[in-house]
């Protein structure tokens, strides 16, 4: 039997936590005069002539399936890969771009996305730095979809096949 709290045999691992934009800025302040690359899960690097194109703070109020209503909030960086071969972003310009946002995002502590086309537009959290030669690589991770209402959705007894039963709540 599962103990309450605990996450069914079935269910997709956690996304892992995505920087905050304090941890970002202070990454880039430590990246001197380096580029910025992006780098997909999948370990493929973008382009280095990437445009950071917006700065967002995103509040999102929902209903999850078990009828709690919730709210999250992020810093959102839309970049995009223009014709511009020759241009690049540093981390001390990046920082500038960040810090010309910082009345819209109004909290130092919001986790950070990237949108992203690659190729079908898509939303990245940013889940690492890495420092190198000419470089500093912020590392963008995937996300994944969850139940939030567990205790609602999933029987306490796997057995039980009436908790998700037409009329049980669930959703």
């Amino acid at each position: 039997a599962r103990r309450r709290g605990q996450r069914p045999p079935f269910a997709m691992k956690l996304s892992p936590v995505p920087l905050s934009l304090q941890q970002l800025v202070e990454a880039l302040n430590k990246a001197d005069g380096r580029i910025v690359r992006f780098e997909l899960p999948t370990t493929t690097l973008l382009s280095p002539h990437v445009h950071v194109t917006e700065v967002a703070r995103i509040d999102k109020k929902f209903v999850d399936c078990g009828g709690t209503l919730r709210t999250d909030s992020s810093c959102r960086l839309q970049i995009y890969q223009a014709d511009d071969t020759e241009h690049r972003i540093t981390a001390a310009k990046f920082a500038q771009i960040l810090a010309k946002g910082a009345g819209v995002l109004s909290s130092m502590s919001l986790p950070v996305e990237v949108e992203a086309e690659a190729p079908y537009l898509s939303v990245f959290p940013i889940i690492a730095t890495r420092l190198e030669e000419k470089q500093v690589v912020l590392s963008l991770g995937m996300r994944h979809t969850a139940c939030l209402a567990e205790d609602v959705c999933f029987p306490a007894n796997l057995q039980d096949k009436s908790a998700c039963a037409p009329g049980s709540g669930c959703c």
